[in-house]
C-alpha cells in the first residue's frame, strides 16, 4: 500500500490552504500531508502573514476562489478544485496573473448522466409522485393518473461535452431521436445538430441542459427557450442553476406553458423557492455526482493536480483558461 507521505511535497507550512467544506476523506488527506490551513468565509478575516503563505487552495465548484480571495493571496499558483464546474472561481483573474486553474472532469460524467437520465424518466412516468400517492393512502380510492411514454422520445441536448454525450447514449438506448445544440457541430457523433436554443426546445420532447456555468451560460434557458417548449415539453437542468431563468421557469410552470421540470441545480442553492414545490416538478439537492465511488476518484483527481504542481510537473486536468499558464 502506498503511504500518504510518499506523495508529500517538501512545501512550507501553510502553503496549501482549504477555501469552504471538502470531502472529508479530501480534508483529512489534505491536513495530513500539508497541514492545510482553512481560509475564513469573510477575505476582511484573513491574516496577511497567513495569506502571503498560501501557494495553493483547494476548493470545491460550490464555493471556488472569488476575485477578492484571490487577489488577498499575493503568492498564489494554484487553485485546485473539487468538481467539474468551476465558475465560481475568477479564471479571468488567474490568468492575468499566471495561476494555474484544475478541476476533475471526466470522472464525474458517468453519475451526473445517469441523474439526468434518471430526471427524464420522473418527468415523464412521475415515479415520484406516484410514490407519494401510495404513501399517502390515495391508491385506496382510486388508481394513479396516466403519465407520459419515455421510450421513442426525442431529446434535446443543450450543450455536448463529455456528459451531454452520456446523456444522448444513455437516451439513445431507449430508442430517443437526439437532437443537440452547441456553438458548432461536433464531430463524429450521430445525432442532428441544431442552430439554436429555441428551435432545439421547439423539436423536443425535453431540454437537458448540460453546458457549463458561468457568465457566458448565464440565464442562457431563457423564457423564449423554456416557451419554445411547449405545454408537452419538459425542462431537465443537470448543469447549473445559472443557465436557467428559474424566475421565467417558475412563471412557465404556474401558466401551464410546459409540461414540468426536473432539477438537481438552483439558482441560489441551497435554496429552493417554495413556488417550485409542485407535483409537476421533480427536485434533487444537486446529487449528480454525489456517489461514493465518483467523489472518492474526484478526491484523488483534486490531489493528483495539487501533488503535480507542488513538484513541478504536469497537471494532469488543467481548465482550458488556464492550460497554457
Amino acid at each position: 500500500m502506498t503511504n500518504p507521505s510518499d506523495h508529500a511535497s517538501p512545501v512550507a507550512p501553510g502553503s496549501v490552504a482549504q477555501a469552504g467544506p471538502l470531502l472529508p476523506s479530501l480534508q483529512r488527506t489534505l491536513q495530513d500531508e500539508y497541514s492545510v490551513v482553512r481560509l475564513p468565509d469573510d477575505v476582511e478575516a484573513l491574516d496577511p502573514e497567513v495569506a502571503s503563505r498560501v501557494r495553493a487552495v483547494v476548493t470545491s465548484g460550490r464555493v471556488g476562489v472569488s476575485t477578492v480571495l484571490m487577489a488577498a493571496l499575493p503568492n498564489l499558483e494554484l487553485v485546485a478544485n473539487f468538481g467539474v464546474g468551476y465558475d465560481t472561481t475568477d479564471v479571468g483573474q488567474a490568468a492575468a496573473r499566471g495561476i494555474r486553474v484544475t478541476n476533475t472532469p471526466d470522472v464525474l460524467t458517468d453519475c451526473v448522466a445517469d441523474t439526468a437520465l434518471a430526471l427524464m424518466l420522473d418527468v415523464f412516468r412521475r415515479f415520484g409522485a406516484s410514490e407519494r400517492f401510495l404513501r399517502d393512502g390515495a391508491w385506496e380510492s382510486g388508481g394513479f393518473p396516466l403519465t407520459r411514454r419515455f421510450s421513442r422520445s426525442t431529446v434535446g441536448v443543450l450543450g455536448l461535452g463529455r456528459i451531454g454525450q452520456a446523456i444522448a447514449r444513455r437516451a439513445a438506448a431507449f430508442d430517443a431521436t437526439i437532437l443537440y445544440t452547441t456553438r458548432r457541430p461536433v464531430e463524429g457523433v450521430p445525432w442532428e445538430h441544431v442552430a439554436s436554443a429555441v428551435e432545439l426546445a421547439r423539436r423536443a420532447d425535453v431540454l437537458v441542459v448540460a453546458v457549463p456555468g458561468g457568465a457566458s451560460t448565464e440565464n442562457l434557458v431563457d423564457a423564449e427557450v423554456i416557451r419554445a417548449l411547449g405545454p408537452e415539453g419538459y425542462l431537465v437542468n443537470i448543469a447549473r442553476g445559472s443557465v436557467v431563468d428559474e424566475e421565467a421557469l417558475i412563471a412557465a410552470l404556474e401558466r401551464d406553458e410546459i409540461a414540468g421540470a426536473g432539477l438537481d441545480v438552483f439558482a441560489h442553492e441551497p435554496h429552493v423557492p417554495q413556488r417550485l414545490m409542485r407535483d409537476d416538478v421533480t427536485l434533487l439537492p444537486h446529487v449528480g455526482s454525489a456517489t461514493h465511488e465518483t467523489r472518492r476518484d474526484m478526491g484523488d483527481l483534486t490531489l493528483a493536480n495539487l501533488r503535480a504542481h507542488l513538484a513541478g510537473e504536469p497537471l494532469p486536468t488543467p481548465v482550458p483558461e488556464t492550460s497554457t499558464v
